[in-house]
């Protein structure tokens, strides 16, 4: 399979397909005076600020650790699904607030043929280049490209509803059908910027990794526990987060207290390795300890748990 183009070329690229739609969505408008296709075009304007802010958290996110930063900046691409969820919201509320007028006077459209097709070509461009950021989204990891091919779908979808609507105003001769269409494209958009935003929340407060790498971890640690039976080591404190492509893993290893440290750590070297080839990118950290003894960390309740007997 082809490598997939950066983050940075794909971005790019969704900010130029942007502008065409702007252009190409405008003109439609411009011709029909249809509210469904502005609210169609007020998306590619989203769309375009997203690229732009994406492209820029991109960048961030791919700063190396510095003395500010010793955990590097990979969470960067978070802000960017949030601020193009708050973009898309945004957008649905203006949309929703033209239809309402629209809606209280409607006019009749014209030229809805040409109108028609420069909103189906817009969908069109749009569908592929969403499909080359899903792509990408999955070979990089990366929020940011993610979010953008969600949007862009949204947009995709909008398209295809105001097209139908449009034609059954031709049809039906109900004016009222495409300010009503417009509220219909607007509260869609809505619950799309809202899962943006939350999708971004969660990845700022750190969560777990996905549950099907999560499981490849545990059987992973299982083995090794199966392995050293007759040493009767121990691995617990397993916990794993996200942040933006990268993902880590943390846990104990309990080892005999009577193991040399070379032993051991021989152990933590061998498990280290292992986790890194079976889940690709993962940083790990293993705190070695003897069987008996737990690390001191201060509880939720702020106690510190007590040592094993």
């Amino acid at each position: 399979m082809p490598a997939s183009p950066s983050p940075q070329t794909l971005l790019k690229i969704s900010a130029g397909v942007a502008l065409v739609t702007i252009a190409l969505k405008t003109l439609a408008w411009a011709l029909t005076g249809s509210i469904g296709l502005l609210s169609d075009a007020m998306e590619s304007f989203v769309n375009l600020a997203g690229a732009l802010f994406a492209l820029w958290m991109v960048d961030i996110a791919q700063r190396p650790a510095d003395a500010g930063h010793p955990y590097g900046h990979h969470k960067a691409e978070y802000f960017s699904a949030g601020f193009e969820g708050l973009l898309v919201v945004a957008a649905a509320l203006a949309i929703v607030w033209a239809s309402v007028l629209r809606l209280l006077e409607p006019q009749p459209l014209a030229q809805l043929d040409i109108g028609l097709a420069l909103s189906v070509l817009s969908a069109a461009l749009n569908g592929a280049l969403a499909w080359a950021l899903f792509r990408g989204a999955r070979a990089h990891r990366s929020m940011a490209l993610e979010a953008d091919a969600r949007h862009l779908m949204t947009d995709v979808w909008t398209s295809a509803g105001v097209a139908v609507g449009l034609v059954a105003v031709v049809f039906t001769g109900w004016h009222w059908l495409d300010p009503a269409l417009g509220i219909a494209v607007a509260l869609n958009i809505l619950r799309e910027g809202g899962h943006l935003v939350w999708k971004s929340s969660q990845g700022l407060m750190d969560s777990a990794i996905e549950p099907e790498a999560a499981a490849r971890i545990a059987a992973l640690l299982a083995g090794f526990a199966a392995r050293e039976q007759a040493s009767a080591i121990r691995i617990d404190h397993v916990a794993t987060r996200g942040a933006g492509h990268r993902r880590f893993a943390d846990l104990h290893l309990h080892v005999p207290g009577d193991w040399r440290l070379a032993r051991a750590a021989a152990l933590r070297d061998e498990i280290e390795a292992a986790l890194m080839r079976e889940v690709p990118g993962l940083s790990t950290t293993i705190q070695l300890l003897p069987l008996g003894m737990e690390a001191r960390a201060v509880t939720a309740d702020g106690a510190a748990p007590q040592e094993e007997r």
